[in-house]
């Protein structure tokens, strides 16, 4: 947000920096509050799901000359500049240093070089920039970036801790005190651990008066070993106090580290009282209360277990910001938006132990405890895999969250526990049976098995029979059912396992004859012995209800690239196909004789996903709605007449990264569709008035 004039907000936006993703990454601005914006393309790609993603501010306005905008990036792309309120960009060619530091050199996912990490301003005009370079991690500009020199000390400061070559992650000034607070870690974050030995990190203070460094790194921590720091903030109203959380610490927990006389001294937000012998589990004391009211799924299936809480103070906590107006009001990520409005609290409170002389050990001493809850009220930033429309109730598979069944489109769904999926992948319900759905997802150890049935519209869930030989993480594959229920078709993700089938509702499994393992699964939505599959262009067919399949011999169907394909409720042998790869066979196909023959749907040039909602007539074909690009424009397309002709239902104003994954429409509100997205949830939307 800018400083001088609040109603101007910007925002880095990409979403991967790898070969998968084609797309540039953007600044977006606004002028109003947000209510309308404009996009500045970059020559370049942006991670905003790539590690490192927490670290930052990459993006800050320059109070001095708020036509100034600052933008760090990765990939040894530089520091970047607008002077026209982000419109325009170039790159600051003054600045020496791109960056170096790499997770893991030649990796697809953590290859990148981090690049310029943060951008921060003093009071007098000078321009701090952090770097991913532990040997020169820090500049300074004194003449609004005509020139930039190393800052003196910060190698040593912030280049390492107990030996672990580590970079500048986030940065905060306290201009009152004319302090430079600076945490840091060895590993961009915000998946790994602490180091193989030592500190992971520090939290470091450099004097903007002096020039002098201190290390201002809390010395106790319940664990032993800081892995690494991630979010910080400073306290506007209240100079001199400071919060910092750690990233990577698993277990039991998150601590977020609080300091009111600027990094002197800290307190944790969690402590351990030991008993005289050191027994373990130790007594656990927090300072705050956790309700998950709202958002009661952030148990995950857990229990509490000793001083693992099943509802975590947080976990790869890279952003806690205290409200500038407000010294009470904090709010940090993990799993959730935590927040609170008594964090003042925290200073009345003093110590979480102390020692009890006639015990001769640690007790956890009585405090009064503040309230901590959810703050996600609107706010949406899960990766959706598919979606099942059964009228009145919708299921959902998401990426780290497993799945959820929601009966009301205004509340938070109810967690699919049985099984327990670490990510959901695919839904199927009987389409004449309703009430049998099925799912499968990734899912840790070696018992449960990756397939989840339910027989009461997902109010209940079972968990099927682990197939021997399937790893339980990244192989949940594809699952259908048959139209009456009576067959359920699993295809395992493995890439080795062939498909199989179950009678019995997944209590035991039987290879499927004449599909090759991976094959994409489907059910015919009308009559119960047809199913269909998919892999590597070739479609197939089965007539005994998944038993055995038979390719149809259709042709001119896309080889490589992802594909999604559908049946449409109540019309036998009626198929639909989105799918392909730029520059090679890529669009959207129909069949109506059970996959033998597709005719090509000319309208798009490329198509993702299709799925199907009610008619807009009573005896009509369903609506049809697609994730689509048609004359050059992508968008969210809905088809009335079969096919024939196409209306976007979308505009620019609501768009939502990638789109691809899953749609449907609902089989009792015509108009209502449902869209899967990569980061911003399932969307839904409605016809206007």
């Amino acid at each position: 947000t800018d400083p001088v004039e609040p109603q101007r907000v910007y925002a880095a936006v990409g979403t991967y920096t790898n070969d998968w993703d084609p797309t540039p990454g953007a600044v977006l601005y606004s002028d109003d509050y947000g209510d309308t914006w404009g996009a500045a393309e970059l020559p370049f790609k942006q991670g905003g799901n790539m590690p490192g993603r927490g670290m930052g501010e990459r993006l800050a306005v320059d109070p001095a000359d708020n036509a100034v905008v600052y933008l760090g990036t990765p990939n040894g792309n530089g520091l970047w500049r607008s002077t026209d309120h982000g419109r325009t960009w170039a790159e600051v060619t003054a600045f020496p240093n791109p960056g170096n530091f790499v997770i893991t050199p030649g990796d697809p996912y953590s290859g990148d070089n981090q690049g310029v990490i943060w951008v921060e301003f003093d009071r007098d005009g000078r321009i701090f920039v952090g770097v991913a370079d532990p040997d020169d991690p820090l500049y300074v500009s004194a003449d609004r970036g005509a020139t930039w020199q190393p800052v003196p000390g910060a190698a040593e400061a912030l280049g390492t801790a107990d030996g672990n070559r580590t970079i500048p992650k986030q940065a905060a000034i306290d201009h009152e005190n004319g302090h430079l607070f600076v945490v840091t870690s060895w590993d961009p974050g915000p998946y790994n651990g602490p180091p193989a030995a030592g500190r992971g990190g520090s939290i470091q203070r450099l004097s903007l008066a002096t020039g002098e460094w201190a290390d201002v790194t809390p010395e106790y921590d319940p664990l032993g070993a800081i892995p690494g720091f991630g979010g910080l903030t400073v306290d506007r109203q209240r100079p001199g106090t400071l919060m910092a959380a750690t990233e990577n610490h698993w277990y039991p927990d998150e601590i977020i580290f609080r300091s009111t006389d600027s990094g002197a001294t800290w307190e944790t937000s969690w402590d351990y009282a030991w008993d005289a012998d050191y027994s373990w589990p130790p007594e656990r004391t927090d300072r705050f209360t956790l309700d998950p009211s709202g958002s009661e799924w952030l148990t995950f299936g857990k229990v509490d277990d000793g001083p693992a809480y099943a509802i975590k103070h947080g976990w790869m906590i890279d952003t806690l910001s205290i409200d500038p107006h407000n010294s009470d009001r904090i709010m940090w990520i993990g799993g959730t938006i935590w927040g609170t409005e008594q964090l003042t609290a925290w200073d009345a409170q003093g110590p979480l132990v102390g020692w009890d002389e006639s015990a001769g050990h640690q007790v956890a001493l009585p405090i009064e405890r503040f309230d901590v809850g959810v703050r996600v009220e609107g706010i949406e930033e899960t990766a959706v895999q598919d979606i099942a429309a059964l009228g009145g109730t919708l299921v959902s598979a998401m990426g780290d969250l497993g799945g959820f069944v929601q009966t009301d489109l205004d509340r938070a769904g109810v967690m699919i526990r049985h099984p327990n999926w670490t990510s959901g992948r695919s839904l199927d319900f009987a389409a004449l049976e309703p009430d049998i759905i099925v799912g499968t997802g990734d899912v840790e150890g070696d018992t449960d098995g990756h397939v989840g049935v339910s027989i009461d519209r997902g109010a209940t869930w079972m968990t099927t029979v682990r197939l021997e030989g399937v790893a339980g993480g990244g192989n949940a594959g594809t699952v259908a059912v048959s139209a009456d229920g009576a067959v359920i078709v699993w295809s395992p993700g493995d890439g080795s396992t062939v498909p199989v089938f179950s009678t019995d509702l997944g209590q035991t499994w039987t290879p499927v004859e004449g599909l090759p393992a991976g094959a994409l699964v489907r059910s015919d939505r009308a009559d119960p012995n047809r199913l269909y599959a998919f892999a590597s262009g070739v479609c197939y067919a089965s007539t005994n209800s998944g038993r055995a399949f038979a390719a149809t011999g259709a042709s001119g169907l896309p080889s490589e690239g992802p594909v999604e394909f559908r049946a449409v409720p109540g019309k036998a042998k009626h198929l639909w196909l989105a799918g392909g790869e730029a520059d090679k066979t890529y669009g959207m196909w129909r069949s109506v004789d059970g996959g033998r023959t597709w005719r090509r749907v000319r309208d798009f040039e490329e198509a993702d996903a299709v799925g199907f909602g009610k008619s807009r007539t009573r005896y009509g074909y369903p609506a049809i709605y697609t994730s689509a690009k048609a004359d050059g424009v992508r968008g969210i397309w809905r088809s009335t007449d079969e096919g024939r002709n196409w209306s976007r239902i979308n505009d620019d104003a609501h768009q939502w990264g990638w789109t691809g994954k899953a749609i449907t429409g609902d089989p009792d509100v015509y108009g209502r569709v449902y869209i899967a997205t990569n980061g911003r949830g399932l969307i839904y939307g409605d016809i206007s008035d």
